[in-house]
């Protein structure tokens, strides 16, 4: 009985989250211009969509800082995460650690309206730099996806075992060959993990984009709340439609990856203890 209830709630759970995706993507290929009424299938408003050069610009903006933002996110992300790890005391330890996580707790608007703050006191130090574009909502996505980034690599460090690092560094490897060689290829799954959240985050970002984009860099997000607040159409399912395809493809992707790697990984370790216990059985 406690089964069947839990397959049920699980369904219903996947239901409340997955409809509304669904029902989106089923109206963009609807003819009938309104978007509460069937009026057959088309794929006309994707044609509309491929030659409105407003959604075309903010598409490839999107996907180009989501790109950059996911890319710094875990390079620095990674860089917390092993001060966080590997050096258990050092001054300001405790605020290095707020600082973070605040971008976890701090509601999203008060992170925007302070990266504006901060970029408006930059400005006026050294006579309008930087100005309000694709270089401070690179830098505001990046401050909220290293915060992401670092907690999912952090996590990975506390779980893997440095003793193999101590053996390879016996063995005599530098310490730039045992994070090449050893380390980076048992966190190389959290990495993709971090890069794939951050960038998701970034690309359907709204609240903070709002705050530091300017003339000339609107992102996809900013369109489609723009369109919908005149009102719903197909060419708005169209282009959410496209964004959850692309993120969709993405995360299956480093799905398929990360499965592979687990699996070699584990292909790997078996082999090492077969021929460990083939030289004890031959000692």
């Amino acid at each position: 009985m406690s089964n069947r209830f839990g397959k049920a709630w699980l369904l219903a759970g996947y239901t409340f989250l997955y409809l509304p995706i669904v029902t989106l993507i089923v109206f963009s290929f609807n003819d009938s211009k309104m978007v509460t009424l069937w009026g057959g299938f088309t794929f006309k408003w994707y044609g509309v969509i491929a030659r409105d050069t407003e959604v075309v610009d903010a598409f490839v903006l999107s996907l180009k800082i989501a790109l950059m933002s996911a890319t710094s996110s875990v390079l620095l992300g990674t860089l917390a995460a092993f001060a966080m790890v590997r050096y258990k005391r050092f001054w300001g330890r405790t605020m290095f650690s707020a600082q973070i996580n605040a971008p976890l707790v701090v509601p999203e608007v008060i992170t925007g309206l302070s990266l504006l703050l901060f970029f408006v006191v930059c400005q006026d130090l050294t006579g309008g730099w930087p100005s309000k574009g694709v270089f401070t909502i690179w830098a505001g996505h990046t401050s909220v996806g290293m915060a992401y980034a670092a907690v999912v690599i952090q996590s990975r460090l506390l779980e893997m075992d440095k003793s193999l690092e101590e053996a390879a560094m016996d063995l005599g490897c530098k310490p730039f060959q045992v994070f090449y060689l050893v380390t980076l290829p048992m966190i190389a799954q959290s990495l993709m993990s971090s890069w794939l959240l951050t960038f998701t985050l970034s690309l359907d970002d709204v609240v903070a984009t709002a705050f530091l984009n300017g003339p000339g860099s609107t992102t996809l997000p900013l369109v489609i709340l723009s369109r919908a607040k005149l009102g719903l159409n197909p060419t708005v399912n169209a282009i959410a439609t496209i964004t959850v395809a692309v993120v969709a493809i993405g995360v299956l992707a480093g799905s398929l990856w990360l499965s592979r790697q687990e699996t070699r990984r584990a292909a790997e370790q078996a082999a090492a203890y077969r021929e460990g216990m083939g030289l004890a059985t031959a000692v």
